[in-house]
């Protein structure tokens, strides 16, 4: 671990309010050298300039912390959390969110076998406990009783358009959890075209917290979505249908 790199995840942490013990600094060191090697051979990110992969990745995912207090996300542990990452690629954000709060149950989905292979390795060499990885389409799992509607809170960088993510993930919240999407800055247009799509599913938009992602220029937008009732069994349609054709 490189004093330059614990000076600057110390750095971006603090702008969230957060302190990683030397531990889970160690364990995001480890994951940005397995991020950077794996990458040569597999195509994981763009990303690998070492500040670039603190700021637009580690603490791009723990943003979370800020956009919604009211989750309690505690570094000691006091709350406990199941969290469902989907379409999770390289493990952003539900990995920086498991090392920063170890008390978190995530679950880590994604559509492509050799993601989910490195993510495992990771999970391994991490010592990262109370962490599962699921190989599928988000479809198919929303499907199944050991997930529909089992958890308190689904997040998602993956990009797709509101309307489309939504029928992807409100299926996984149980009533009274939360969706919140990453975003990119300006998306006022897709949050209104996202209405309608959000309380057929079951949901309600009740925010939209805006930030600058600390020492860039680059907007992220959350949108906080809440749970009041079961999604309708028919959602998610069939794989191809919420992208093709929006709830609208």
């Amino acid at each position: 671990m490189t004093d330059e790199f614990v000076k600057l995840l110390d750095q971006g942490c603090a702008d969230l309010g957060i302190e990683l013990s030397d531990q889970q600094k160690e364990q995001f060191f480890k994951y940005y050298e397995m991020l950077i090697e794996k990458n040569k051979v597999m195509n994981l990110t763009a990303i690998t300039e070492l500040s670039d992969v603190i700021t637009k990745h580690f603490v791009d995912s723990l943003l979370l912390v800020l956009a919604a207090p009211e989750l309690g996300l505690k570094l000691d542990g006091s709350a406990e959390y199941s969290c469902i990452d989907v379409g999770t690629g390289a493990g952003f954000p539900g990995i920086p969110l498991k090392i920063a709060f170890p008390h978190l149950k995530v679950v880590l989905l994604d559509s492509l076998n050799k993601r989910i292979k490195f993510l495992n390795t990771v999970i391994e060499e991490l010592e990262l406990i109370d962490i599962e990885t699921i190989h599928g389409r988000a479809e198919d799992f929303a499907k199944q009783g050991e997930y529909r509607e089992q958890f308190d809170l689904c997040v998602s960088r993956a990009v797709a358009n509101l309307s489309t993510l939504s029928e992807y993930c409100m299926p996984y919240i149980h009533t009274g959890g939360m969706f919140i999407p990453y975003k990119s800055g300006e998306i006022e247009e897709e949050v209104t075209g996202a209405k309608k799509a959000v309380h057929v599913l079951g949901g309600k938009i009740e925010d939209v917290v805006k930030f600058q992602l600390p020492g860039t220029e680059i907007g992220r937008s959350f949108v906080k979505i809440k749970k009041y009732q079961n999604t309708p069994k028919k959602y998610p349609r069939k794989a191809g249908l919420p992208a093709k054709e929006p709830i609208a």
